[in-house]
């Protein structure tokens, strides 16, 4: 085959052509400041939207910066980037806010996903409880993904079961929000969880 070859070849080219990737929504939630602003820019193919705000004096003394320290700004509203699996399938990511004032965004943002990566910080797992029970709640297929703060966590996948009591049909995952090809991996365990409902 020469390089200018095509790939693909009469109808099935054209085919190609014509039909867009499936669209597919998929949110990330988790607790103020666990990485969900950095996994949607570490894997966008667009540059990604935020509403990022800084965090005033106010907002410090409701917010827990302990483990945090040097974070200076918070998501408001979403994220939101896309991404191109394959010609077939292309995400669209929606990253939730952290904090619970500003819960009553999340019935709209998650409206029509698919599912959901919940990302934890172990160093303080109670900040995700809200997100994994909504999504229980929902009954909306999710994964929990640890991230590596630092390159470690501070307990085991099954220790992290136990602490979130989540079942064995929730997938856990330990990645890093700053690292593309680990953010998709993350996802596409999410997906693989979708379709296996999907076609279940």
């Amino acid at each position: 085959m020469t390089p200018t070859e095509p790939l693909v070849h009469g109808a099935a080219a054209a085919q190609t052509a014509e039909r867009p990737p499936l669209p597919v929504k998929m949110v990330i939630a988790g607790g103020f400041g666990v990485g969900k602003t950095t996994s949607v820019g570490s894997i966008s193919e667009i540059e990604p939207l935020t509403t990022e705000a800084s965090i005033t004096e106010v907002a410090a003394g409701v917010d827990d910066l302990t483990h945090t320290p040097r974070k200076t700004t918070t998501t408001v509203a979403m994220d939101f980037g896309c991404l191109t699996i394959d010609p077939t399938l292309k995400l669209y990511l929606f990253g939730t806010p952290g904090q619970e004032r500003f819960g009553f965004m999340w019935d709209d943002i998650v409206e029509g996903a698919v599912g959901g990566l919940v990302i934890v910080d172990t160093r303080r797992l109670d900040d995700c409880y809200a997100a994994v029970d909504y999504f229980e709640h929902k009954g909306i297929p999710f994964a929990v993904a640890i991230n590596a703060f630092d390159g470690k966590v501070e307990h085991t996948l099954d220790e992290v079961r136990w602490a979130l009591d989540v079942s064995e049909g929730v997938p856990l995952v330990v990645f890093d929000a700053r690292e593309r090809g680990s953010v998709r991996d993350a996802l596409l365990v999410v997906l693989e969880l979708a379709l296996a409902r999907t076609e279940g």
